[in-house]
């Protein structure tokens, strides 16, 4: 049975505010534990894992989800399909990363950590994800939720292992890795008992229908957030990696919340479209772009006005040079949330040519933006480019939209000025006191409750979590 949005906004909210918590947990952990140095090299291990677990899936979840959401969707035929391409791909995979590992990093103990961390994390984010694009096909968000809290469970109690038996780094990413394995098995047995695997039903082939501008988004997007420590690897030394990675991990980690939520939306966007309800579509789209916006600034609000504070409680005032760039970087979550949602609208419009015409020019400007700004002003010109490459995303998703100006006039233009002021305006003005600057910053957003179809639409979630409890009371 599908769970309504917003019952899976609610679903994915609460489980993924708590596994990005204990993801963020577990690199402050790290952080402390490793010196600059191995935090450096980790980092640029992980953002070489990230892009390798795309290429497990290359898209394919994507198309999955367009083909389940169609009338007479045989979703047991598709999912078996799905499962043969992610073992094919993941073979490949391995493959491809041990000729760039060998090509890149023979000479250095980069590459050690870098295989003892992809072997694991690479197969444990393969099948996660199997069982993720289910649950997200089927509307039954909470047993994604399942999957993401206990794998960053298993990541939490695996480092925490690593360090009471003093492990050196090289197992310590092996651990991080095997985390990932061990969620990733009970994601598949999920799937196992939810729906009977047809493997020996005919491969549907309507999965690779227009798959190669799924490729190539999905990559791009993948690439953008670990542009940063794979190009800094060659402009700057290590331990300035490890500081500039400290303060980008924390909203890195942070923006899956309001990208999950997106998880909720996708699935009904397709459904719009592939049922020709294109007024709904927009209404819909235009509601995502709010609530991941203000979702966004809700969580940018305390890293942005108490970055020194966070800097110093977390990772010590050795680390306090991390502090400026939190700042900035926390503003990212703002920018990403939104972005995200005009991209989703592209896509679930059949534009995904548009999103991946963005991507690839925000890839490009964004590697060259940090080499150069990095060049010329270390770690702070890193973060400059990061806030330019997210800048770029949001006005080219906004700019290809086909109804970008009705976005704007009902609420992607105001909302962002709204942000803008709060984040900014009451920093300038409270620069003193971060404290009652936070808490004014929190009241001021309260101003977003003028806004009717937004209000509505939070006061109907409301009211059916108190009819689902009441439900379930009576039980």
């Amino acid at each position: 049975m599908k769970n309504s949005i917003g019952k899976n906004v609610l679903h994915l909210f609460l489980s993924t505010t708590l596994s990005r918590i204990l993801n963020a947990v577990t690199l402050i952990i790290l952080a402390n534990y490793l010196n600059s140095q191995e935090y450096g090299m980790f980092s640029v291990a992980l953002a070489f894992t990230m892009v390798m677990g795309y290429f497990t899936d290359v898209g394919l979840s994507n198309t999955v989800l367009r083909e389940g959401s169609k009338q007479g969707a045989n979703i047991s035929s598709i999912i078996s399909s799905y499962i043969k391409l992610r073992l094919v791909l993941l073979a490949f995979t391995f493959l491809a990363a041990y000729f760039i590992i060998n090509w890149f990093y023979s000479s250095s103990s980069l590459a050690e950590i870098m295989f003892y961390l992809l072997i694991p994390m690479v197969i444990g984010l393969a099948l996660q994800s199997i069982g993720i694009v289910y649950f997200q096909l089927v509307e039954q968000m909470h047993y994604l939720g399942l999957i993401r809290i206990l794998s960053s469970i298993f990541l939490v109690g695996t480092v925490l292992f690593g360090m009471f038996m003093s492990v050196s780094p090289v197992w310590i990413s092996f651990l991080f890795g095997f985390s990932y394995l061990l969620a990733g098995f009970y994601s598949i047995t999920m799937v196992y008992i939810k729906v009977k695997l047809r493997f020996k039903d005919p491969f549907q082939k309507q999965l690779l229908t227009n798959i190669w501008s799924f490729v190539i988004s999905g990559l791009l997007y993948m690439l953008l957030p670990q542009l940063g420590p794979i190009v800094l690897e060659r402009t700057l030394p290590l331990a300035l990696v490890g500081i500039f990675s400290v303060a980008y991990r924390i909203p890195s980690a942070l923006h899956q919340v309001p990208g999950i939520i997106a998880g909720a939306f996708y699935p009904v966007l397709f459904r719009y479209f592939n049922h020709n309800q294109l007024l709904e579509h927009l209404k819909l789209n235009i509601l995502q772009i709010k609530v991941m916006g203000l979702i966004g600034v809700v969580i940018t609000i305390p890293f942005f006005h108490l970055s020194e504070l966070v800097v110093t409680l977390l990772f010590g005032e050795e680390l306090i040079s991390a502090a400026e760039p939190l700042k900035l970087l926390s503003t990212m979550l703002v920018l990403q949330g939104m972005s995200i949602a005009l991209a989703d609208g592209l896509t679930t419009q059949a534009l995904q040519t548009r999103r991946t015409m963005i991507q690839f020019f925000a890839v490009i400007s964004g590697t060259i933006l940090y080499y150069f700004f990095s060049l010329s002003n270390g770690v702070m010109g890193a973060v400059y480019a990061a806030l330019c490459i997210e800048g770029i995303a949001l006005f080219g998703f906004w700019l290809c939209h086909p109804s970008r100006w009705t976005i704007a006039k009902r609420g992607l233009f105001a909302y962002l000025a709204l942000f803008s002021l709060i984040l900014v305006g009451v920093h300038f003005i409270l620069l003193d006191f971060p404290v009652i600057a936070t808490i004014t910053s929190y009241l001021l957003l309260l101003i977003v409750f003028i806004d009717t179809e937004l209000r509505e639409k939070l006061l109907h979630v409301m009211k059916k979590i108190k009819t689902h409890k009441l439900e379930k009371s009576h039980e």
